[in-house]
């Protein structure tokens, strides 16, 4: 039996396959049983949230924007007070159910923020977001594009909290939590947002258009120019949606440069 490839291989497949310039990228049952082997293989010792792309199965510190602490120094003042705010949070009904609040992972310095609907079960034991097979696919994909949550993303999601059973948010939830977010997007100041899933596309677009219908163009939020895209959960389950997931992604980094490009000092004489 051939070994199981290591997540960063399957990035560059990822990335080969959908730069093969077909019309449409499906995933035969092979394709998609490489993918799903290596998001299984990077969370199945119980979701270490430690793993990284970049450096395969050897674990990484926890980064600053997460209640750890690590290799970068957390934002000052307003933000470890939002943070604590958000730990301390009794606002909905959530308070009730969840076993700790799921704030952020990635670097305060971030170029980008990835925002998602909700924590599930592995994030709510974990308290960071993304670390479950789905936040190990949504890593894979980040590498394709250059980024990760060491070095570069910041990831955090509409609500706080994980909703029993994980069932969609409801409205009183999304604006209960809606001030956490919008002064996290604020005190980050990123240079662009990825939004994943429908939830979370809409809240950022303030649009209740089916997330088909968001994606494959750029919104802005508060003069931070948006993509929408799918949820890697939905992804996983639908390997259809891998060349519009593509697509979005070489929008983001071309959307993403032109940001670069703008916020540069200019040149010496």
């Amino acid at each position: 039996m051939s070994p199981r490839p290591r997540p960063a291989e399957v990035a560059r497949f990822l990335r080969q396959r959908a730069e093969a310039g077909e019309e449409a990228l499906f995933l035969d049952h092979d394709d998609r049983t490489r993918i799903l082997s290596a998001a299984a293989r990077a969370s199945r010792a119980g979701a270490d949230p430690s793993w990284s792309p970049r450096n395969g199965d050897s674990p990484r510190a926890p980064t600053g924007a997460t209640p750890a602490g690590g290799g970068h120094e957390p934002l000052p003042g307003e933000y470890e007070e939002l943070r604590s705010a958000a730990l301390a949070c009794t606002r909905c009904r959530l308070a009730d159910t969840r076993t700790q609040v799921v704030f952020s992972d990635g670097v305060p310095d971030a170029r980008l923020v990835v925002v998602g609907e909700a924590p599930g079960a592995r994030e709510d034991a974990t308290g960071l977001p993304f670390v479950g097979p789905a936040g190990k696919f949504l890593d894979l994909l980040l590498e394709c594009i250059d980024l990760s949550r060491a070095e570069s993303v910041y990831i955090c999601n509409v609500l706080k909290c994980r909703p029993p059973g994980n069932r969609n948010p409801l409205p009183d939830e999304i604006e209960a939590c809606a001030p956490f977010l919008r002064r996290q997007l604020e005190l980050i100041s990123p240079l662009a947002l990825l939004a994943v899933g429908t939830f979370a596309g809409q809240w950022l677009t303030g649009q209740s258009k089916p997330l088909g219908r968001l994606r494959g163009q750029v919104h802005t939020y508060e003069g931070v120019p948006l993509v929408v895209t799918y949820h890697p959960v939905a992804l996983l389950r639908n390997a259809g949606w891998t060349r519009a997931v593509w697509d979005d992604l070489q929008l983001l980094r071309h959307v993403m440069a032109g940001a670069e490009q703008a916020s540069a000092p200019p040149r010496g004489e």
